[in-house]
């Protein structure tokens, strides 16, 4: 088992998204709120229906370093990334964020439901070190569907996925 609560290749394929990223966080420890809802058409719709600023909604975002070589990085709402940065942290000249497909493929998740946890492989997590910069922060993630997402204490989740933190983002705009 992985920091994510993923066992690799040997995850369930009879369990959904959800139950497998539900059952991560059960084996984690982390106490988390679950909150269902329909499928929304903006960040403020999101933040709206789950009771949260757009700020504390995280984006589990997949990218590419090399071919087979992903990584997770979590970004705030308002916020996205700053490629430069990401860059510069991972000491790489190209990033690439891989088509909807391959991130299936990677993270055994649809676009829109990815998280890091119960991910089909326990990619390394970089996360926007704005997520700790006030304790007690509370964030909103997706939950491995459409429509469900989970909320977490954000600095008790990174410190579960060994997170890198860095500033590697920038405002949305």
């Amino acid at each position: 088992m992985n920091a994510a609560g993923s066992e690799g290749a040997g995850t369930s394929s009879e369990q959904s998204g959800e139950e497998r990223a539900l059952a991560a966080l059960e084996r984690a420890g982390l106490a988390h709120e679950v909150t269902r809802h329909g499928r929304v058409g903006s960040l403020e719709e999101a933040a709206r229906v789950r009771g949260v600023q757009p700020r504390d909604i995280v984006k589990t975002l997949v990218v590419r370093r090399a071919e087979g070589d992903y990584l997770f990085v979590l970004v705030p709402g308002d916020r996205e990334i700053s490629w430069p940065k990401l860059r510069a942290l991972l000491g790489v000249n190209r990033l690439s964020m891989p088509d909807a497909a391959t991130a299936q493929v990677a993270t055994g998740y649809e676009r829109g439901t990815i998280t890091p946890f119960g991910s089909a492989t326990a990619w390394p997590v970089v996360a926007d070190a704005s997520l700790t910069a006030e304790p007690g922060r509370l964030i909103s993630m997706g939950a491995g569907a459409h429509g469900a997402a989970v909320t977490v204490d954000a600095a008790a989740a990174l410190e579960h996925l060994q997170a890198q933190v860095a500033d590697v983002t920038e405002p949305a705009g």
